[in-house]
């Protein structure tokens, strides 16, 4: 092939992807009234199938949602379509029960980007080989929309049901132009975005060319570095948590440190090896070797089958080498998720682990496992979730499980290899550190030491190691139960407590006053709702307190 006929062929093959971009941007094959059908359709197969998903929205709030899309779809743009069904089924808060928007029926377009949300930022932390200088720059604003406004406008059309799914799973919607000028975050479609950066002290502006939807080279929501794609990390070195990631586990023993470290990434059977054998391999090296610790790596965890984590649940209570406090290490992140929260779950109940990391991306109890609403007229898909998986009892589930041991990833500290969770875990002595504080409280408590509690809580509110800790939740449920015993002073005594460390609670000052009121000290419980309603006039405490001074001058007026 001659110099000029290679021009002319990637010449021809320029104008036909920009012509085939134009007509995906164009694209409208299905009518308002079609659109339409559907939905109705999959407003009754929800109230049909599916009511229990009602939880955490109404019927009421969701068929209010369903009529607004339903009169604004003659005027939407098919891209507006996708993202209104999308946003539709994530009022639902269920991160199994979402929308298949990725099915390309209704074309979207990327940008060849990898965004990570570290604790100093969002960073391009991998780019296509086209994007050298974006490489490991900070994203201040998409077009004209700060990026804090644009995670607000986009929070909406994520399927989560917490802030770490998000951070996990919902940063690539900042990266699909329709979806963006969709929610208000740009305000044309014209086939690239703009993204504000900073890098190296300097801040400018870089246009990105959209690509119509396809899979980017990645494992575990991490940039595969090749021949087109960058990294921004040193790959030099290799850290645990991101080595051999062909693999779905794999171990290795850390001499100098007396510990094994296991890194595994999916509940399912790797193809060497099923994980029946691969722990009980695992298992057996600790038991016939100087072994002192043992870590478990699920932060990259998403998932698989849950019944393939009997083996590994067993196996660490089996093992009494490693199941006591400050030898199983469980490190979890904000991609521990469904078949994996079940496993966390069960580690939790049932071993000595310490978790370390950063919460996972589920509830402790969720409705997983979905069955596909296909929509008859853009066979468009809603997965919906059908299987509520309880591990634990209804008043021990919270949006997520919590480390007992925080840490957190700075962009430095990727790029440098630096693990922090990983360290924590390894340099962990039991010296000072209290894996459960309320037990230890209560402890102080019922053995006459109860002038110790204030401060220590003041020390652990001031250590990062508990940042995930709910201090105020904890004291507030401690003093509930005081006080439906009627051990109206002991309770005082424990709200007072949580009123000096969280002074701008209305909240604590709110149940403050409760215990006085219930003491008999109106007056007392009087000044303090007022305080309540001082710190929160237009909230719902500040209500609750209103409510509850009617409560006392009606007594007082029947006295």
């Amino acid at each position: 092939m001659t110099f000029f006929q290679s021009l002319v062929k990637n010449s021809l093959t320029i104008v036909m992807m920009f012509f085939l971009s134009w007509a995906l941007y164009a694209q409208d094959s299905f009518s308002a009234e079609q659109y339409r059908e559907d939905l109705r359709y999959l407003q009754d197969k929800v109230h049909t199938d599916f009511p229990f998903l009602f939880k955490k929205t109404t019927a009421a709030e969701f068929d209010a949602e369903v009529e607004e899309f339903y009169t604004a779809i003659p005027e939407m743009e098919p891209h507006e379509v996708l993202v209104g069904f999308t946003k539709l089924v994530a009022g639902f808060e269920y991160g199994h029960t979402i929308f298949g928007w990725w099915d390309g029926i209704i074309p979207f377009h990327q940008i060849p980007v990898f965004l990570y949300q570290f604790d100093d930022g969002i960073y391009l932390h991998g780019v296509h080989k086209d994007y050298p200088d974006a490489l490991g720059a900070k994203l201040l604003a998409i077009g004209n929309t700060p990026i804090e406004e644009a995670l607000k406008k986009m929070r909406p059309v994520i399927s989560a049901e917490n802030e770490q799914f998000v951070k996990a799973y919902g940063l690539h919607f900042l990266t699909f132009p329709e979806f963006l000028h969709a929610q208000g975050v740009i305000e044309n479609l014209n086939g690239e975005l703009e993204l504000t950066l900073e890098k190296d002290g300097k801040t400018f502006k870089k246009s990105i060319k959209a690509l119509p939807n396809q899979r980017f080279p990645s494992r575990y929501g991490m940039v595969e570095p090749g021949t087109d794609w960058l990294d921004a990390r040193d790959l030099s070195e290799t850290p645990l948590y991101l080595k051999k990631l062909e693999k779905i586990y794999f171990y290795e023993y850390l001499p100098e440190h007396k510990t094994v470290y296991i890194r595994h990434s999916q509940i399912q059977d790797d193809s060497i090896q099923p994980i029946p054998e691969f722990y009980k391999e695992v298992f057996n090296f600790i038991e016939e070797n100087d072994v002192d610790k043992l870590i478990l790596d699920v932060r990259l965890n998403g998932g698989g089958n849950n019944y393939k984590n009997k083996p590994i649940v067993t196996g660490v209570i089996a093992n009494k080498k490693i199941n006591q406090s400050g030898k199983f290490f469980v490190i979890i992140g904000r991609r521990t998720f469904s078949a994996c929260q079940n496993l966390v779950n069960e580690l939790h109940t049932y071993t000595n682990a310490i978790f370390v990391g950063e919460p996972t991306s589920e509830n402790i109890n969720f409705y997983g496992d979905n069955h596909a609403v296909v929509l008859p007229n853009t066979k468009m898909k809603a997965l919906l979730s059908f299987a509520w998986w309880q591990d634990k009892p209804q008043w021990e589930n919270k949006p997520a499980l919590y480390p007992q041991l925080a840490t957190g990833l700075t962009f430095e500290q990727y790029i440098t290899n630096q693990d922090p969770a990983l360290k924590t875990a390894l340099e962990y002595s039991d010296t000072g550190f209290i894996s459960d504080p309320m037990r230890y409280f209560t402890e102080l408590f019922t053995s006459g030491q109860a002038d110790k509690i204030q401060p220590e809580a003041e020390r652990m509110l001031e250590d990062p190691h508990y940042a995930f800790f709910e201090f105020e939740e904890e004291f507030n449920k401690a003093g509930y139960n005081l006080l439906g015993q009627q051990s109206y002073e002991e309770a005082i005594y424990v709200f007072q407590i949580n009123t000096s460390l969280f002074p701008e609670s209305a909240n604590a000052w709110d149940s403050l006053a409760e215990a006085y009121w219930k003491a008999g000290n109106t007056s007392k419980a009087k000044e303090l709702y007022n305080k309540a309603i001082e710190l929160d006039p237009e909230g719902d405490i500040g209500k609750h307190a209103r409510e509850m001074l009617l409560e006392i001058e009606k007594g007082a007026s029947r006295d």
